[in-house]
């Protein structure tokens, strides 16, 4: 599965929690992936450094300063 379809996957999946399960809010998401090569061979990421990639960890969206705003 290319990244774009993974990704449209992952937006209709979304959409279905919503609808379906009136979920809207989250305090966290987990997604796995196992990388492949063209032939479906299994591949290590690897950093600019050529070490091996096991994990990536983001913090979410950035957060606008409107969200943030306290008029007080």
């Amino acid at each position: 599965m290319s990244f774009a379809e993974m990704r449209q996957a992952i937006f209709e999946t979304f959409h279905e929690i919503e609808d379906e399960y009136r979920v809207c809010r989250t305090f966290g998401v987990v997604l796995f992936i196992n990388p492949i090569d063209q032939v479906g061979e299994k591949v290590i990421p690897r950093n600019r450094r050529g070490r091996p990639v096991t994990k990536v960890t983001k913090r979410g969206a950035y957060r606008s300063a409107a969200e943030e705003y306290d008029p007080r």
